[in-house]
């Protein structure tokens, strides 16, 4: 894993993008990352059940926030897609890690249910898979601290970063929130 003083090292070389970076965010061994205004909510109206064979799409809709001060309210046992705020990088020499944040944990928010990774070659905005675990209503405000990432540095660089053709990488530099591509593990090439 990556100190403060290689995160540093891999901006300045370019196996690390973080667009916009702030350095005060900078953590001893992670970096703190913010919450974009972009969230995509699923309709329990429309669906009674999710096929992971059929796209979800119909099932969700997105919403974003336009203005300062404005927020979502994430409910008890609710889920929502959110996005991160920087878009984050790593070359085929590094993955990078999404991991909460321990205030918020203790507020019973969980930024990622379980796809917490960034493969090698990928670039884009962290897709944050958000629960409130509380018994009460939790409000999230754009630019507020939500994650921190973590990197690692390959033994050697992988042969085929994220994107490489015949990978068929579903979130290959996304640049806003999106919702779940399963569907499209069940079609042929």
């Amino acid at each position: 894993m990556l100190s403060d003083q290689d995160i540093l090292q891999c901006i300045e070389s370019g196996d690390i993008q973080i667009d916009p970076f702030d350095q005060r965010r900078l953590q001893p061994a992670s970096y703190d990352v913010l919450l974009g205004n972009e969230f995509m909510v699923f309709d329990n109206t429309k669906a009674a059940i999710i096929d992971p064979k059929i796209s979800i799409h119909e099932y969700t809709r997105k919403v974003t926030l336009r203005h300062s001060g404005d927020f979502i309210i994430l409910h008890p046992k609710e889920f929502i897609l959110g996005v991160s705020y920087e878009t984050v990088g790593v070359s085929e020499k590094l993955s990078c890690e999404l991991m909460g944040k321990s205030s918020l944990a203790r507020l019973g928010l969980i930024v990622h249910t379980t796809a917490g990774f960034i493969d090698p070659g990928n670039k884009l905005k962290i897709t944050l898979e958000m629960v409130n675990f509380n018994t009460v209503p939790l409000k999230l405000y754009p630019k507020m601290k939500i994650a921190q990432v973590a990197f690692t540095r390959l033994d050697t660089p992988t042969k085929r970063p994220y994107g490489s053709p015949g990978l068929r990488s579903k979130y290959y530099g996304a640049t806003g929130v999106q919702a779940s591509e399963m569907a499209r593990n069940f079609t042929t090439e």
